[in-house]
């Protein structure tokens, strides 16, 4: 059975917690324990974990470790991204049958083929945090005023990011860029840009010789102005491709990693966004 309709039943099936019972929250990984942070805000009684730690980025492949399952085991509910991220909930669901989980990317739209890197965009992100919140209150309804709330107030903090964010960026007239990594069609399309090309590694792995040499000949061919590497990408790699075709390296940060500290961390998606305004603007303005 695929993974959505696994996540379906146990929803369907939710006994919501005592009134004001102590509720427990794992989220698969950074972006979800952001977003849930966010939502849950300092409502007493309730608490927020990361099953991944927050320096892991994206979950491709991602292997379940034993403390991985009794956390999951001693959870409430898990929140996830959904839309093909979490590979291991399968397993998950078979060590943990009562578990409620909150797919936040359920029911989207997903772009080229199926990419679950919904976050990235911001409008994903208002999204997401929304789902986070109804599940939140569906699962706990003695504490949905608050969770409605403090979703509600993250949501206009978001929106008003992105206010700013296309009044800066809608005026660029070099569009074009290369990624390291597929994670930003959804922030492309929300802010008009064009990915010309994206170098298919995995944030945090050493690309070989053969493979640098098909990426500085990508980067060569588009006439790009700049190549976009991640904060989690290993820094020598984007060196080689600056040296060897004279093209800008700058970063693009998918907000995947970050502080385990509650009050850094709700504030790191944000920050991460204007980081990447900022590198966007300083590349790509004439």
């Amino acid at each position: 059975m695929k993974a959505a309709l696994l996540l379906a039943l146990p929803a369907m099936a939710w006994a919501a917690p005592a009134g004001g019972s102590p509720m427990r929250v794992l989220t698969s990984f950074y972006p979800m324990y952001v977003m849930t942070l966010n939502v849950v805000g300092g409502t007493p009684g309730v608490s927020v974990e990361c099953l991944a730690r927050p320096s892991t980025g994206c979950l491709h492949d991602y292997q379940l470790t034993p403390g991985d399952l009794v956390a999951l085991t001693r959870a409430d509910v898990f929140v996830a991204n959904g839309a093909g991220m979490e590979t291991f909930l399968d397993k998950a669901l078979r060590q943990a049958p009562a578990l409620r989980v909150i797919e936040a990317g359920a029911g989207m739209e997903l772009v080229d083929g199926g990419n679950p890197h919904i976050w990235v965009g911001i409008g994903g992100a208002i999204a997401e945090t929304r789902a986070i919140a109804r599940g939140l209150a569906t699962a706990d309804p003695a504490r949905a005023d608050a969770y409605r709330k403090n979703a509600a107030d993250y949501v206009a903090e978001l929106e008003r990011l992105r206010v700013r964010m296309h009044a800066a960026l809608d005026g660029l007239k070099h569009r074009e860029i290369v990624t390291f990594h597929e994670a930003f069609p959804y922030f492309a399309r929300e802010f008009g840009l064009n990915i010309v090309g994206v170098i298919e590694r995995e944030p945090g792995s050493e690309p070989g010789a053969r493979e640098l040499a098909r990426t500085v000949d990508l980067v060569r061919r588009s006439g790009v102005r700049a190549v976009f590497a991640e904060p989690q990408y290993p820094a020598k790699c984007a060196e080689i491709i600056r040296r060897e075709t004279g093209v800008q390296v700058a970063l693009l940060d998918p907000a995947v990693t970050g502080d385990v500290d509650p009050a850094k961390a709700r504030r790191s998606y944000c920050e991460a966004m204007e980081r990447n305004l900022a590198s966007l603007v300083q590349a790509l303005a004439d």
